[in-house]
């Protein structure tokens, strides 16, 4: 399947493996990808808007490079490795019950964003707005609030108390 240069509109990929596949200067609009292998695809230029995946493997992207113009994209159920959502906005954008392992959320706009359920091994937030965001039932997630933006964002007992991880502490 050639994806470069194209335009897709409410279509829904299902049970492909497109690693390595290149998704440049393409366009995809109100799309799903459902049980995809997306590991290793070229995302430069690439317009994303109201594109969800569900139960994908998603290794080794680098979503900052796509077109921010009307981006929208959501996650569930998915897999995401060591990928880039780094000087995004992703403002409302849903990751819901997903593990999010070694990824980069750095100068990021998350705020109202939704990581319910997920496990966020590893991964890193740096100077990013998580207000009004939830992270109830996530684990692992390390995040400084002293180098992040933390109002009315929601948290469950008992991982928010990594939170205090930074001041090395000890709780008993």
């Amino acid at each position: 399947m050639k994806f470069q240069n194209e335009e897709y509109e409410g279509e829904t990929f299902k049970d492909i493996d497109l690693t390595s596949a290149s998704f440049k200067r393409s366009k995809f609009i109100d799309c799903n990808f459902e049980n995809c292998n997306l590991s290793n695809i070229d995302l430069n230029s690439t317009k994303l808007k109201d594109v969800r995946f569900r139960k994908c493997k998603i290794l080794g992207l680098d979503f900052s490079k796509c077109n921010d113009f009307m981006l929208s994209i959501g996650f569930e159920d998915s897999f995401l490795s060591y990928s880039v959502f780094s000087d995004m906005n992703l403002e409302n954008t849903d990751f819901i019950n997903c593990q999010i392992y070694d990824c980069d959320f750095l100068n990021t706009n998350l705020k109202n964003a939704n990581f319910e359920g997920s496990d966020l091994k590893n991964s890193q937030f740096s100077h990013t707005n998580l207000n009004f965001t939830s992270f109830r039932n996530a684990k692992n997630y390390n995040i400084d609030p002293n180098n992040n933006f933390l109002k009315k964002t929601k948290f469950s007992i008992p991982e928010v108390i990594s939170l205090l991880n930074i001041y090395d502490i000890q709780l008993e």
